[in-house]
Formats: C-alpha cells, structure tokens, sequence
C-alpha cells in the first residue's frame, strides 16, 4: 500500500512540473496565463495522464522485480524497455479514448479517424516514453548494483568480525588450561615457586582479559608482556630458558594481533625438550617491517596432543585484518615465525561496534523513510483536494468531493500512525508484551 501511495505521489509530481512547464512555453511565447475553468481542465488532464502513466509503469517495475531472473538476467532490461513502451502506448491511446469519448462526448468512429491522422502526437509519445525507460531503467541498474555491494560488504564485515570474535574467543580458556597445567606440574616440583607463579599468574591473566578483546594492540605492549609471560615460565624451567628481546619497537606506532608473542612462546616450550643440559633459547628481532621469534629445534620425543589453537589461531586473525602473510621457516637448528607489524589503519574488517552501529543507522533511515512518506502524503492532500473542491464547485451541486475527502483523509491519518509507529489496537507495547509472553513460555 505504501508503495502505491510513493508511485502516486510521483505521478502527481510529474504532472505538476510538466503543467508548469507547459504554461511557462505558454507564456513566453507571449500569450496571457489566465486562471479559469480551462486552465483547471488542462491541470486535471496532466493528472490524468502522468498519474497513470506513471501507476502502470510503476507497477509493472515493481513486477519484474518480484520475478527471478537467475538464467535470463540478460533480458531483464530488454523486456523491462519492450514492456514499458507497450503498456505507455496502450494506456495513451486509452486515455485519449476516455478523454474525448467519455469527457468531450465524441463518438468512436469520429476519434478513430483522427487519432488515424494523429501520428505525431503518438510519435513523440514514443520518443519521450522509450527516453525515460532507458534513464529509470539505468538509475535502477546502477541503484542496484550499489546495493549489492554494500550488502555484499555487510556480509563480509559481519562475517569477518563474528570469526574474528571466536578466535579471540579462544585465547582465553586456552591460556588459563595450559596455565593450570603449568601450575599443577610446579605444585609437585617446587611449592614456592608455585605461589609465586600463582601471584605471576593473576598479573598476566589480567592482561590476558583487557587485550583479548582488541584487533591489535602496540608492539611495546606485546613486547612488554612477553617478558612478563617468560618470568613465569622461568619460575619452573629456571635457567634452562635463555630469551633474548628488545627493550621496545623502532616503530612506536607499529601494531600486532595481542598475544601473538605469548602463543609463539608457549609453542615453543610446548614442541621443545627445556633443561638445563639443553635449554631453549628464544628470540625476538625486529626485521624490516615484521617481528621476528625464533628458537633453537630440539623436539621431544613424546608430544602431547596439540589443542589446535597456537600459530593457526594466529595466522587466521591475522587473514581477517590484513592481506599480509605470517611466514614460517624451519631449519635443521630453528624454527623462525615473522608476524606482520601493522601501521595502516584496518579497512578489510568492520568491528562489531561499527557494525550495530550501521543497523542502527539503517533502522533510524527507514523511520525517517516513512516519516518523509507521511509528511508528502499530507502535503498532496492539502493540495489536491481543494482543487477538487473548486472543481466540484464550478461543475455540480452534488458533493462528490467529499468521498475523496474522507477516504484519502483516512488513509493520511493511518499512514501518520504507521510512520509515528502507533496502534491504538496493537501498537509497539502490545507487541513486545505478546514476545515476552511467548519467550517466557518457552
């Protein structure tokens, strides 16, 4: 319905700005404007015809877009332009019908014959209507073309930052299991040392928690808490360890996905033999634009199962961020990772603020969509009926106007309700009432 009531205003629209243009030719080409029965007649004649004209293709549009045009989208424009020039000429040639049969009372065979020697009119008829099919079909075309890429690049953002939730999602029962772990193995070897890495433990998770939620965060900060992660893993391997790492980043500004340099770090403890006959020895370097672990390989001989989080979790955030590949080298005496530090700002991945926040946005537009919608309807009415009021008034004691009065006036008073979203029957509060009810029934 509402849809109709946008075509129709349209119409109404054209039809004004063609009379208006219509009486400016009028009067430059030096003849008076004068307002009278006539000028009234000729207004109505517009109406008729580019509210109709305009009802029919409408419609007819809005037809073709209902049809699914998978294997013949190629003839979509064609039949869209064929279509529409044929329904136009069948809907003049019936107008002028009504115009000169029903309104001027002539007969068939009278119109016939001169709509026979009328073939200008139907010509230039033809041009303007096969002009506008070609432009509205274009505006649609393109319309939709960028419709279908932003929906295409809402997929791709919603997409991107639901994965992206669930492998930050992973870091945080991951690193508090192999913690424990860690803590149940000092509890047996060493109990001080175990209350200590207890007390280690809350400071790290802390950061663990504020960072995990973070697309990236700064070098320095990474830096800083893998020498923090390390402490830990000394209090139970000692010197077997031996870290090498800088103080901070060259680059201030350079960023890494968090806990990047603590996964690496617990692959390499986990994949290693760490004693103090054969300690591990990790480094971290900068190295151009990327940031460098490396270890000494010195496999164990039984490896627990892996959870599978580790560097995968790693290279999977990083695919969701940037087109820039995490490299592994591995040697016959090491085994080297080099993540990419980030300096550009992230523009393949929408957050998920961002992204409510778009449906946001595009609830708040349709509302205002609809207010809009309201507020042209109004104006209509409070422009049209008086005109018809008039009309009705030079032409018949019977008060027909009052039928269109009263049903357009019903029709503006509901569509102000749907716009302002109120029902006094089942407005906003019945419906939510009536959800809540049923989810509590569930």
């Amino acid at each position: 319905m509402s849809n109709i009531k946008k075509i129709l205003f349209v119409g109404f629209i054209i039809g004004i700005v063609l009379f208006v243009i219509d009486l400016t030719f009028h009067f430059l080409s030096g003849n008076p404007v004068l307002l009278n029965q006539n000028l009234l007649i000729k207004f109505g004649y517009y109406q008729m015809y580019s509210v109709v004209l305009t009802f029919v293709n409408g419609y007819f549009f809005d037809y073709l877009n209902t049809l699914k045009w998978d294997k013949y989208a190629n003839y979509r424009l064609i039949i869209g332009i064929i279509g529409g020039i044929l329904l136009t000429m069948l809907s003049i040639f019936l107008l002028r019908m009504i115009q000169e049969i029903a309104i001027k009372g002539e007969g068939f065979e009278e119109f016939y014959t001169v709509e026979l020697q009328n073939g200008a009119f139907y010509l230039t008829s033809l041009i303007i209507t096969v002009t506008a099919s070609i432009f509205f079909h274009a505006v649609y075309f393109y319309k939709e073309l960028q419709k279908k890429k932003v929906t295409e690049q809402k997929i791709i953002a919603g997409t991107a930052s639901a994965q992206f939730d669930a492998l930050k999602n992973q870091l945080d029962p991951h690193f508090l299991f192999n913690s424990l772990n860690v803590l149940t193995s000092l509890i047996e070897e060493n109990p001080h040392a175990a209350q200590q890495f207890t007390t280690s433990l809350s400071k790290v998770y802390r950061y663990v928690l504020e960072q995990k939620n973070k697309e990236l965060v700064s070098v320095d900060e990474e830096l800083k808490f893998a020498k923090t992660y390390v402490g830990l893993l000394k209090m139970r391997f000692e010197d077997s360890i031996i870290f090498e790492i800088p103080e901070k980043a060259n680059n201030p500004q350079a960023k890494v996905v968090p806990l990047s340099l603590q996964l690496l770090l617990e692959n390499a403890v986990k994949h290693n033999v760490v004693n103090s006959a054969n300690p591990l020895m990790i480094k971290i370097y900068e190295l151009g634009d990327n940031l460098v672990v490396e270890n000494n390989i010195q496999p164990k001989e039984v490896l627990k199962k892996s959870s599978g989080v580790g560097l995968v979790n790693i290279m999977q955030r990083y695919n969701l961020l940037t087109n820039r590949e995490i490299n592994i080298n591995k040697t016959a005496s090491s085994f080297i990772v080099q993540i990419p530090m980030l300096t550009k700002q992230i523009s393949v991945m929408q957050t998920q603020k961002s992204y409510i926040e778009d449906k946001r946005y595009v609830r708040a537009k349709e509302k205002v969509e609809k207010i809009k919608g309201f507020y042209s309807n109004l104006i209509s009415y409070l422009i049209v009926l008086p005109v018809l009021a008039y009309v009705n008034y030079r032409t018949t004691d019977f008060p027909w106007v009052i039928f269109p009065a009263l049903g357009w006036g019903f029709g503006v008073v509901a569509h102000g309700l749907e716009a302002y979203g109120y029902n006094p029957f089942m407005g906003k509060s019945w419906e939510e009432r009536k959800i809540r009810e049923f989810m509590d029934k569930e």
